[in-house]
């Protein structure tokens, strides 16, 4: 019993320590999507969609305003599919999910499958272009591949030196960022296939994003810093704080979304916390700890997907743990 007690006083000393327990604010409203938490998810840029990628029912189309599962959304007709990686088009028109081993492209308002191929191999992460004419898929074979959604088949390759872990595209779909194993994050010409920046950190790469004009980029490592570039001039403009003892314990940024006017950032992390960033000054604005499905059990969530509202001042959060969440200014 003792020796219980000092273990959740333990966990919320490190939660404490993260900084989840200064001035962080708890969500509006939350509602359960997954009865056991998630593999995937994916918040439309919109926020009108949710995917959700369910380690027990398989995945999903939620409309997000009144927490509404529109559609089950699975590979194969009478199996659970366990979707890995998912996202919609900058429209919403389109979303597309991925399994191990196939994926598929959706419609959102009809919710029908339009088209079915085989991965061209494991797919660790996706985006889609506008109007779904392309998929961008980060593959755990070193490379990053720009599939045609509509025909089938790879039009251009993007080489990694190890797996990509994470890839994000510009709102018109001209510029991609890839973030790999090889402790790299690179900007890319998509039309072109011209490798425009190279950026280096001294551990792997986990995340990645691009603001929607393409003139910022966000990368993250596990075990070293996360960056803020200028990706006009390759330029870093700064390094988001975090904590040398976070860092040691590789707890870092699993998601990370800009605002449509790019004056904000918004990171979701490993411990359950998001944070609102100023990207002119890099100042934190605004912090939320999600809440655990057991509160007395020192059970990881970690925030898997994050959109913002047309405002700037409602916000929305997707976590493993099966919630998604409203989160106020």
């Amino acid at each position: 019993m003792h020796k219980a007690i000092l273990r959740q006083l333990g966990y919320i000393v490190v939660i404490c320590m993260l900084g989840a327990c200064s001035g962080a604010d708890k969500p509006t409203k939350s509602w359960e999507v997954a009865v056991k938490g998630t593999y995937s998810a994916a918040i439309s840029p919109k926020a009108q969609f949710a995917i959700v990628g369910s380690i027990t029912h398989g995945a999903s189309l939620w409309r997000v305003k009144d927490h509404e599962r529109l559609f089950n959304w699975n590979h194969k007709k009478g199996e659970q599919t366990n979707v890995m990686a998912a996202a919609f088009s900058p429209e919403e028109n389109f979303a597309f999910t991925a399994d191990h081993q196939t994926m598929v492209l959706w419609d959102t308002q009809s919710g029908k499958a339009i088209t079915f191929w085989t991965a061209p191999h494991e797919v660790l992460s996706v985006a889609l272009s506008p109007q779904a004419n392309f998929a961008l898929l980060g593959l755990a074979d070193h490379s990053m591949v720009m599939y045609d959604v509509k025909r089938g088949g790879i039009k251009r390759t993007f080489y990694h030196k190890n797996r990509v872990r994470s890839v994000d595209l510009s709102e018109d779909g001209r510029l991609a960022i890839s973030g790999s194993e090889d402790n790299t994050a690179k900007l890319w010409d998509v039309s072109t296939g011209k490798l425009i920046y190279d950026w280096q950190h001294e551990d792997e790469v986990r995340l990645v994003a691009i603001s929607r004009q393409g003139d910022r980029a966000f990368s993250v490592s596990k075990y070293d810093k996360a960056m803020l570039w200028d990706a006009s001039s390759g330029d870093a403009i700064g390094e988001l704080p975090l904590k040398s003892y976070a860092l040691q314990r590789g707890l870092t940024f699993g998601a990370a979304e800009f605002s449509a006017d790019g004056r904000y950032l918004l990171t979701g992390s490993s411990d359950r916390l998001v944070q609102l960033w100023d990207v002119q000054n890099l100042k934190e604005i605004k912090r939320w700890l999600l809440p655990k499905r057991d509160a007395w059990k020192p059970t990881g969530t970690a925030v898997t997907a994050l959109a913002f509202g047309e405002d700037n001042k409602t916000f929305y959060a997707l976590a493993s743990n099966g919630y998604l969440h409203v989160l106020t200014r």
